[in-house]
C-alpha cells in the first residue's frame, strides 16, 4: 500500500526521496536535569535499511532520547542531525514538520474525539489551509478537507480499524488505542516513526498482530523505525540493530544475536528475558 497526497507518494518511494548515510544521528548527545545525568555521550544511528531498537532497564534512559530527538526536550550537549541538518535547537512543532513522528509509552489520544478526528489531528502540520479561508469555506479549503479525510480512512484501512472510524477513541479497548496512535503518527506523514512501548499491556494476539503492522511500517512502506520496547519477543522478532541502554550510557549496540550474548547487557538488563525471547 502506497498512500497519496496531491497525487504524489508521501513515503519513501517518492521521486526524488534523498537518501542519506544516516537518516538520524545522535551524536555524544548528554541531558542533564540539574546534578542528574538522563543521557551521557549517546550517539546512534538510525537508517532506512534497518529496523532499529533501543532497549535498557527502566530509568536508563530511552525516553528522555526520544523526547530530546522530537524537541522536548534540549540536549545538554551534543548534536541531533536529522537528513543532515541539526535539529539539536529546533521545536517540537517544526520538527514533526521535518519529518519525525511518534507514539507515546502512556497512550495519548483524544478520548472525547472519535477515532477519525484523532488522526485527521495528525494531518494538521500538512494542512496549508489558513484562518479566514478556512471560515469562508473556499473551494480550496473543502478540497483539503475531502483529501484530508480520504487519507485518513486510507490509513484507518491500513492498521486494520476501518469499521471502527466513527466510534469515540475512549471506547476502544486497549490494542486498537495503539493502533489508532500509530495512525495518527502516520498521518503526519513521517520519514522516521518513534514507537515508545507500542507491545505495552498489550496480550500475546494483539502483539501479533503489532509486530505484523511495524514489519508493514518498514518494509512497505520503507518509513524508518526506531522502536523502545521492554517485551523482548518483540524486539528479537523484528529488531536487525538493537542499541542497549544503561544509568543513561550505551553499552553496546548490535544485532540480535550480538545483543542477546553480550555480558555487560546480559548482568545490566536482559537476564531471565533471554530465556524467554527465544521462546
Amino acid at each position: 500500500m502506497v498512500f497519496k497526497m496531491n497525487g504524489s507518494c508521501f513515503f519513501s518511494e517518492a521521486p526524488g526521496r534523498k537518501v542519506f548515510l544516516a537518516l538520524l544521528k545522535t551524536d555524544k548527545v548528554t541531558k542533564n536535569f540539574g546534578g542528574i545525568q538522563a543521557l551521557v555521550d549517546v550517539s546512534i544511528e538510525v537508517n532506512y535499511d534497518k529496523l532499529t531498537a533501543l532497549i535498557g532497564p527502566n530509568g536508563s534512559g530511552k525516553t528522555t532520547l526520544f523526547n530530546v530527538v522530537t524537541g522536548i526536550y534540549r540536549p545538554t550537549s551534543g548534536q541531533i542531525v536529522f537528513q543532515e541538518k541539526d535539529i539539536s535547537k529546533t521545536q517540537p512543532h517544526q520538527i514533526i514538520q521535518s519529518g519525525i513522528a511518534r507514539t507515546f509509552q502512556n497512550i495519548r489520544l483524544f478520548n472525547g474525539l472519535s477515532v477519525i478526528e484523532n488522526v485527521l489531528a495528525g494531518e494538521h502540520c500538512r494542512t496549508t489551509s489558513g484562518l479566514l479561508s478556512s471560515l469562508i469555506r473556499l473551494p480550496s479549503v473543502l478540497r483539503e478537507q475531502r483529501g484530508g479525510l480520504a487519507r485518513a480512512m486510507e490509513l484507518l484501512d491500513f492498521v486494520g480499524l476501518t469499521k471502527n472510524a466513527f466510534e469515540l477513541a475512549v471506547n476502544l479497548p486497549y490494542g486498537k488505542k495503539r493502533l489508532v496512535e500509530i495512525a495518527r503518527a502516520l498521518a503526519s506523514e513521517p520519514q522516521l516513526l518513534l514507537l515508545d512501548e507500542p507491545a505495552a499491556g498489550m496480550n500475546e494476539s494483539e502483539s501479533e498482530v503489532l509486530k505484523e503492522l511495524i514489519r508493514k511500517i518498514h518494509s512497505q512502506n520503507k518509513i524508518a523505525v526506531l522502536l523502545v520496547e521492554h517485551d523482548m519477543k518483540v524486539v528479537m522478532d523484528l529488531a536487525d540493530w538493537i542499541y542497549v541502554l544503561d544509568y543513561g550510557k550505551k553499552i553496546a549496540a548490535g544485532q540480535a544475536d550480538d545483543i542477546k550474548n553480550d555480558p555487560k547487557v546480559i548482568e545490566a538488563y536482559l537476564g531471565q528475558e533471554i530465556k524467554y525471547a527465544d521462546g
